[in-house]
């Protein structure tokens, strides 16, 4: 099981700090032009403080396993990544977007806090 939670949690992990960076260092215009419209009904911190909690959700998949240092942060940091990748799902489908990404990612961090908790506890 140990070995099927660092394989989810490094895709997703990636998945997440690639976007979440991405996101955070990228204003918000520039974001719309490269075809993130779902930005034009959020204000430009909301986005930014979004991309902040994707890049902290990444960190805490794998330092707190990485190091030993309280471990159950690490199933806590895949629960809070499903909750802002459902979010985003919802969002793409109001939208009228295509919401296959956002629901992958959404069910790859569901699997990482399964597996979290069954290793953690």
């Amino acid at each position: 099981m140990l070995i099927a939670l660092w394989i989810v949690n490094g895709l997703l992990a990636l998945a997440m700090l690639g976007g979440g960076v991405m996101k955070v260092l990228t204003p918000k215009a520039a974001l719309a032009e490269k075809g993130m419209a779902w930005t034009e009904d959020f204000s430009a911190g909301s986005i930014k403080a979004i991309a902040t909690l994707e890049v902290v959700g990444a960190l805490g998949l794998v330092l707190p396993l990485l190091t030993g240092i309280a471990p159950i942060l690490t199933p806590l940091a895949g629960t809070g990544l499903a909750i802002i990748m459902v979010g985003a799902t919802v969002v793409h489908l109001r939208r009228k977007e295509p919401f296959a990404p956002a629901l992958v990612l959404a069910v790859l961090a569901v699997a990482s806090a399964v597996l979290g908790f069954i290793v953690v506890l």
